[in-house]
C-alpha cells in the first residue's frame, strides 16, 4: 500500500495536560456506550481502543470529574451519530431523510420526556445526556447546548448534500461549515460547566469572545482534517477534508495542499494567541477561565489525534511525526483569503493598549 502524506511536527504553543482520573473516565464511557447500545457491538469494541475518555480528560484537565465523564459520554455519542448516521450510514447520502432523523433527536434534547424513539439507542443515550446536562449546568448553559446541537445537525445535513452529489465545496463555504460540522461548538458549553462558572451573555456573545471560540473550532477541525486525511483517503467512500478542498480550490498536489492547510492553521493559531492575550488583559475572571478552556481544547485535539488509534491506524500506519514544535510555519498578521472568517483579524489591534472592538 502506498504511504500517506508525511505530516510534520505540529506547532503547539499550548502546554499539554490531562485529568488525573483519565483511565477511570475512559472505562466508564466504554461501559456507558454498552449500557445504551450505542452503535454495533463491533463498533463499540473498536471505539473502546480509541481513548475517548482520555480526549475528554485532556479538554477538561482541571474540570469536575462528573462533567468530564459527561463530556466523554457525549463525545462517544457524537461518534455514534457521525459514524452511524452521517459518514458510514445510508442517511449520510440522503440529506432530506437525515434532516428528519436529526430533528427527531433534537426534539429529545429539547424535551427528553417526549414519547418518541423509545427503542432507539441514540435517542435513549441522548435522554440520559440531556438530564445530566441539566443537572451539571445552568438553564442558560443547557439551552446553549441544545442550540449548538442544532448548529451541528444543520451542518452535517449540508455535508450529506455534498456527499450525495459527490461535490467538493469551495474553501469559503468549507471554512464556514467546518466551524459547526466538526462538533466543536457542542463541546464549548462544557468548558463552563466543567469549572462551575457561567459566562454572562454579553461576554459570550461579544465579537472578540465569539471570534476566539470560532478560531478554536477552525484550529481543531483543521488539525482533525490533517490527521484524519490518511484514514479517510484510504476509504472507498466520499469524504470531505481541507486537504481535498485545497487540492480542488487551487489545483494543488496533495503534498502542497497539506503544506497550505498547515500554514492556514498556524496563522490562525498565532492570531488566537494574540487575541487571547488581549482578552486576558481586559476580561473578567470567567472570560479568562473560558480562554484557558479553549486553549486546552486545542491542545487536547493535537495530543489525542497523534495518539489515538482512530487516526494512527496501526494496521496501516499514518506518517505522523509524533512531536511538536514551538515555531509556526506561517506567522503573518494578514487575514487569510477566506471571507467568512477574515473579520477575525479586525479584532486584534496592533497595540495591546488599543481597545478591542465589541
Amino acid at each position: 500500500m502506498t504511504p500517506g502524506l508525511a505530516v510534520p511536527p505540529t506547532y503547539a504553543p499550548i502546554p499539554s495536560d490531562v485529568h488525573p482520573n483519565y483511565a477511570a473516565i475512559d472505562a466508564r464511557t466504554a461501559a456507558w456506550a454498552n449500557t445504551f447500545g450505542i452503535g454495533s457491538k463491533e463498533w463499540r469494541s473498536r471505539l473502546a481502543t480509541q481513548d475517548i475518555g482520555v480526549f475528554a480528560a485532556r479538554i477538561l484537565p482541571k474540570g469536575e470529574e462528573e462533567v468530564v465523564s459527561l463530556l466523554s459520554d457525549f463525545i462517544i455519542w457524537l461518534f455514534g451519530v457521525d459514524d452511524g448516521y452521517c459518514e458510514e450510514g445510508e442517511l449520510g447520502h440522503r440529506p432530506g431523510e437525515l434532516a428528519v432523523a436529526l430533528h427527531r433527536l433534537l426534539r429529545i434534547a429539547q424535551n427528553p420526556e417526549s414519547p418518541m424513539l423509545t427503542d432507539d439507542p441514540l435517542a435513549e443515550g441522548l435522554r440520559d445526556l440531556t438530564l445530566r446536562v441539566s443537572r451539571c449546568g445552568t438553564a442558560l448553559q443547557a439551552g446553549r447546548w441544545v442550540d449548538t446541537l442544532r448548529e451541528y445537525f444543520f451542518a452535517v445535513v449540508w455535508e450529506a448534500e455534498h456527499r450525495a452529489a459527490g461535490r467538493v465545496p469551495d474553501l469559503n463555504d468549507y471554512a464556514l461549515m467546518r466551524l459547526y460540522d466538526g462538533a466543536t461548538t457542542v463541546v464549548q458549553p462544557f468548558l463552563e460547566m466543567g469549572h462551575g462558572f457561567e459566562l454572562q451573555p454579553h461576554e459570550r456573545d461579544s465579537k472578540a469572545v465569539r471570534a476566539a471560540a470560532e478560531m478554536t473550532s477552525f484550529i481543531t477541525t483543521w488539525d482533525n482534517d490533517i490527521y484524519s486525511h490518511h484514514k479517510e483517503s484510504r476509504g472507498t467512500g466520499y469524504y470531505l477534508n481541507i486537504i481535498r478542498v485545497l487540492e480542488h480550490e487551487y489545483a494543488l498536489s496533495p503534498d502542497k495542499a497539506l503544506t497550505k492547510a498547515i500554514a492556514q492553521r498556524d496563522r490562525v493559531m498565532c492570531l488566537f494567541l494574540s487575541l487571547r492575550a488581549k482578552l486576558e488583559d481586559e476580561g473578567s475572571p470567567q472570560v479568562r477561565q473560558y480562554l484557558r478552556g479553549l486553549s486546552s481544547f486545542i491542545r487536547a485535539t493535537q495530543d489525542w489525534s497523534t495518539s489515538s488509534e482512530r487516526y494512527t491506524t496501526p494496521h496501516d500506519p499514518a506518517a505522523f511525526l509524533l512531536s511538536f514544535t514551538d515555531t509556526p510555519t506561517d506567522d503573518s498578521t494578514d487575514p487569510l483569503n477566506i471571507p467568512s472568517i477574515s473579520w477575525w483579524w479586525d479584532l486584534v489591534p496592533a497595540s495591546r493598549t488599543a481597545p478591542l472592538e465589541q
